[in-house]
């Protein structure tokens, strides 16, 4: 087969997305940096929330690539591959906590980076903003 069928994140779903993180991040009381990317790693939607770290600006957009590249939570690489990884990829991907790749249907559409936080609480932001996808795809929203 030459051709595959693929799923995309689009800016509506980033929004959604976006949109459920800033809320989790608000009842946290805690100022977050949230990116959305594609599966390629292509920004889709960004938000400093009043009071985020603007460092965290970079970081939270370095775990949306590295979870969508790698398709799997960031955080998890041992101690001694990160900074090779960060080295052979000139600190584009990074395993700070706060990534997590987007599926659906089986298929990473995209990813979400959140910093500024704890890096548990970058990734109970993230899991919110997914979460807020998968409801309105539940309910029948268009996308």
């Amino acid at each position: 087969m030459y051709l595959r069928q693929t799923q995309e994140l689009t800016h509506q779903a980033a929004m959604t997305v976006l949109q459920g993180a800033i809320a989790k991040a608000e009842a946290m009381n805690v100022p977050q940096c949230i990116a959305i990317v594609d599966r390629g790693g292509n920004l889709l939607a960004y938000v400093r929330m009043d009071g985020a770290k603007v460092l965290s600006q970079l970081s939270a957009t370095q775990k949306a690539v590295t979870a969508a590249s790698s398709r799997v939570p960031t955080g998890g690489v041992p101690a001694d591959v990160e900074a090779r990884l960060a080295f052979a990829t000139g600190g584009q991907l990074t395993n700070l906590k706060g990534g997590l790749p987007i599926t659906i249907d089986g298929q990473v559409v995209g990813a979400i980076g959140v910093g500024s936080g704890t890096g548990q609480q970058d990734v109970e932001v993230a899991q919110a903003g997914i979460e807020a996808l998968e409801s309105a795809i539940a309910a029948g929203k268009p996308d």
